[in-house]
Order: structure tokens, then C-alpha cells, then sequence
């Protein structure tokens, strides 16, 4: 078991000095999923007085992502916009500490560079179970073993911190986080990674408990339109769910602790989901619910920009803009299933003969590892080895990690290919780009009926492994996505602009504000319970 990154070397206990921002030494791009064994050294630019005086002044929030890219990235975007949110020059400033694991600690690396008022805090991760877990089971067993290892932990390092956070926002799979804050006088905010659609549909599940039927439609009659969806469109772990069964029912108390926290943070934005913002806030009878995204890095953000966002990439930026700068504007289909989905060989020999039959020019962005990841079915797909042979001039393909929010945010694309999580959606949303939606699994089938049916910006490809489109029928989508006069292009555009407008003294940046203003009032009045 490693030793958590907070114990001091002179003593057998905990250090009791906040964690210091690293000091940055050059090295090599780690590849993704090795761990980083760093520790946070004890040496910093501000003495340890100074520091604790600082943050004993300061609306000092602690930030507990769930340990995959895909949740620790958004709440990174978080923490650095709340670290540079103008501030009232009364007002108290503004710092975060952030829990990850060594293994995800070069995710931080380019917030570090930009901020000395966000500060880590590493702590080990869980050790794999023995026996392997169902792929159903396995986020129940790993939020398990996170709350036995990390809770003692988290209540000593807070407990002898000089000055404890004041609020802890956290990932709404992390539940058990609600009771850790409450036990100990503070707010606990939900950070939901989701849409207010999907996190109004998780609510709706596990506190109404739906029966099981394979065959039926489920229809939610208590949210707006009154959505409806094939049972097999519920996420596996919801589909696994057996009442009486220990680990299953901790898992359906910690959702409803999300449902009884002091308030949530959503990254989605009102001219995007004002409806069902709206529902979220009347179905919690209160209005603690605040839309600050789309949570995404600005051009000017430097070293937490971009082309850095999320890690090392697979292939220099450079080289894909440049491929993308040969061509015409609106013409590329950029296809990516995300960092943790891996298409099998039936998904991906259809995905390839589509792209290769269409004559589109596209990017695709194939992930070769099943490691950490949902395999859409036992096999893991390849790319063939002649492919880029085939398709020379016109398909650029990457194999691994790549810079997607420079590569949509180019003028030559046009099209997303995507398998509809939420960051991935946000993200093409707000670059214009038309949605080809294929849904593999948890909340994405709820985010492809949001873009297809409630926003006119998508066009279903696919849906698992229930519709895997015929190569020839694919073909033809993706040549059509990139006309001009598509009806879903002008809705993209609308929506694009909508995005730019909350973030730039709209709706999202008063909502943030808003947000620091309520913790700070919790702060001052020294409540202790919420």
C-alpha cells in the first residue's frame, strides 16, 4: 500500500501544514495509466504561517474528484475558473485544494503552473481486488474500497489542518461524501460531471426504484416532456441493481445522499438545460443548484489550455493542426468514443469501411486498451494495418490520447462522431459542430436523446451494441453531416453561441459567483447544519 503524500518525514503522523504546490522539474511525458510516484515536496514560495493565515481568510474549498480523466477534468476547469473568478476587492479570496491519486497527479501539472492558490492533496490509490469484479459491479466495488481507504485519511488530514475547508465539493458518484461534510459542520456540494438531464434521470432511478422489464419503456412522468426510454438505455449499473444486496443498497444510499446535500453544481449552462435546471431545483426544494459551464479551457489559459487539457497526448498538436489547416473550412468528421470506451472488432470494422466508403476527410481517434475502460463487448477492435494506406490524404488517425478540444474547435471541422459523454458533448456543442451520436453506456443514451430530440443538433448513428449502423448506411450520414444548409448546423451554431454568451458575463458566471457567494456566507455565519 502506498503511503498518502501528507505524512510528514520527521513524524509518524500527519504533517499538519497544507500541501505544497510542486516545484516543477523538467521530465519526460509519463504515458497515461502509469502511476506518478511524486510526492508533494515540503518546500514552497510562501511560509507555512503566511499560507495557513491566507487560507484561514479565504473561502478554502476542497475538490474530491472520482479518479478517471474524464471526472477529474471538469472540476480542474472548475477550480482554475474559481481561482481567477473577479472577486470584490473586500471580499475574501478564493482557494482550493484537490484530491487525486499519484496515478492522475500529471493532471494537475499544467493547473499548478498557473495558480499557487490551488494546492493538492494525494492520496493512495486502492489496490486491485484479488478477484476481478462483473464490469456492472466494478464502480460499486471501487467507490467501496475509496471510502474505506481515503475516509480515515481525509478526516485526519481535515481534522488537523489549521484551516479546514469550509466546503467540499465532490463527485456525485462519491456520495459517501455527503455524511464526511455533515459530520463535520460543512457544505457538501455535489459536482455533477453530467448534464441537469441525465442527473434529474439518476435521481429519478434510484429513489423511485423502478421495476426491472427488459422489455419495457420507461417513462419519467415528473420531469419536463415526460422522457422515455427502452430499459436496456439505463445504465448497467441501475440494470444490476438487487434489492437487499449489501454493496448494491450502500450504493443507492450514497446517490440519495447527493439528493439531500446543500446544493449542486452542474456543468451545463441555463440556454442549454433551463428546463430541466429548473425541475432539479423544484424536485430539491431549494435553489442551490448552480449551471456554470460549459467548463471548458479559454485560448488564453496558457498551460491550462486546450491543447494540454487532460495530459499528454499521443501525437503532437502541432502536427494534427497543421493537417487540419490544408483543409476546407467545415469539412473534417472528427470521430472519438472517449477515453474510457473501447469499440469491439464488429463496432470498428463497420466504423472504418464507413469512414474509408463516405470520401470524407475525418480524424479518428481509436483507443487500442481495454486497461480502466468499458469494453463494448469481450474483444477489443483494431484499426486495420492498411487503413491509412487506404484512406492517405484525407484520414489522419490517432491511436491514444488526443488534443480534442483544439482539434473541434478548428475551423475545418464540421462533424463530431461521438459516443455522447458529457464532457465530449459540451465540447462539440460549443465548437459548432454537428452531433453523429452513438451511446454506448451509463448516462450517454440520456445525453444522445437530449441532442437528438430535445436540441435539434444530432443525428443517431448508432446505440451500443443493440444498433451498430451497416457500413454503407454510415457512409452516407457522414457525408450528409457536413452539408451547409443542414438544419442541425444552424441549431449548432445557436447553441455554440449560447455557450460563449453564459461564460462571458452570462448566466454561468453569475452562477459562480452566486456559488462563491453562498459559501462564503456559510462561512462567516459559522452554521453547522445544512
Amino acid at each position: 500500500m502506498e503511503k498518502a503524500s501528507f505524512f510528514s518525514t520527521d513524524s509518524p503522523f500527519l504533517n499538519l501544514r497544507p500541501l505544497r504546490r510542486l516545484r516543477r522539474k523538467p521530465t519526460t511525458s509519463k504515458r497515461r495509466g502509469e502511476r506518478d510516484e511524486r510526492h508533494v515536496p515540503l518546500v514552497t514560495s510562501l511560509d507555512h504561517r503566511k499560507r495557513s493565515k491566507l487560507q484561514a481568510m479565504s473561502v478554502h474549498i476542497l475538490m474530491y474528484p472520482y479518479p478517471t480523466a474524464g471526472h477529474i477534468i471538469p472540476l480542474l476547469d472548475l477550480s482554475h475558473k474559481l481561482l481567477h473568478l473577479p472577486r470584490p476587492a473586500a471580499a475574501a479570496p478564493v482557494t482550493v485544494t484537490i484530491l487525486v491519486t499519484p496515478d492522475n497527479l500529471h493532471l494537475l501539472d499544467p493547473f499548478l503552473a498557473s495558480s499557487s492558490s490551488l494546492q493538492p492533496l494525494v492520496l493512495p490509490s486502492p489496490e486491485p481486488p484479488a478477484t476481478p469484479h462483473p464490469p456492472q459491479r466494478r464502480l460499486v466495488a471501487t467507490v467501496r474500497a475509496l471510502r474505506e481507504l481515503h475516509l480515515p485519511l481525509l478526516s485526519q488530514w481535515f481534522e488537523s489542518h489549521p484551516s479546514p475547508p469550509c466546503a467540499v465539493v465532490s463527485d456525485f458518484i462519491l456520495g459517501w461524501t455527503h455524511r464526511f461534510a455533515r459530520d463535520r459542520g460543512v457544505p457538501r456540494v455535489v459536482f455533477s460531471p453530467s448534464g441537469a438531464f441525465a442527473l434529474s434521470v439518476g435521481f429519478a432511478v434510484w429513489r423511485d426504484l423502478l421495476p426491472p422489464d427488459e422489455e419495457s419503456t420507461v417513462s419519467f412522468s415528473r420531469l419536463p416532456d415526460c422522457p422515455r426510454f427502452p430499459w436496456s438505455h439505463l445504465a448497467d449499473l441501475y440494470r444490476s441493481y438487487e434489492a437487499g444486496d449489501p454493496e448494491m443498497e450502500r450504493h443507492r444510499e450514497d446517490a440519495l445522499g447527493n439528493i439531500e446535500s446543500w446544493g449542486i453544481v452542474v456543468n451545463s449552462f441555463d440556454g442549454l438545460e433551463r428546463a430541466y435546471l429548473d425541475h432539479l431545483r423544484k424536485d430539491l426544494g431549494h435553489d442551490r443548484v448552480w449551471a456554470v459551464g460549459p467548463l471548458l479551457p479559454a485560448e488564453g489559459d496558457g498551460s491550462a489550455g486546450p491543447v494540454n487539457r487532460g495530459g499528454p497526448i499521443s501525437v503532437s498538436a502541432s502536427e494534427v493542426l497543421t493537417w487540419l489547416d490544408a483543409c476546407p473550412g467545415g469539412s473534417v468528421v472528427y470521430v472519438c468514443f472517449g477515453s474510457r470506451v473501447v469499440l469491439n472488432q464488429q463496432q470498428m470494422d463497420e466504423l472504418v469501411a464507413g469512414l474509408e466508403r463516405s470520401g470524407v476527410r475525418f480524424i479518428l481517434c481509436a483507443r487500442q486498451s481495454s486497461k480502466g475502460g468499458h469494453v463494448a463487448a469481450g474483444d477489443i477492435g483494431a484499426v486495420p494495418e492498411d487503413f491509412e494506406a487506404r484512406v492517405a490524404g484525407r484520414g489522419f488517425v490517432i491511436r491514444g490520447w488526443a488534443p480534442q478540444v483544439a482539434i473541434l474547435r478548428h475551423w475545418a471541422v464540421g462533424t463530431f462522431l461521438t459516443h455522447c459523454g458529457w464532457n465530449s458533448t459540451l465540447e462539440g456543442l460549443s465548437a459548432k459542430a454537428v452531433m453523429l451520436t452513438w451511446p454506448m453506456d451509463a448516462e450517454q443514451f440520456v445525453n444522445a436523446k437530449l441532442l437528438v430530440d430535445k436540441l435539434g443538433v444530432g443525428i443517431r448513428v448508432g446505440e451500443g451494441l443493440e444498433k451498430i449502423p451497416e457500413a454503407a448506411e454510415l457512409a452516407q450520414v457522414l457525408a450528409k453531416s457536413l452539408r451547409a444548409d443542414l438544419p442541425q448546423r444552424v441549431r449548432a451554431k445557436e447553441i455554440s453561441s449560447a455557450a460563449q454568451d453564459a461564460i462571458n458575463g452570462g448566466s454561468s458566471d453569475k452562477d459562480l459567483s452566486d456559488f462563491v457567494r453562498c459559501v462564503d456566507e456559510q462561512r462567516r455565519s459559522k452554521m453547522h447544519t445544512f
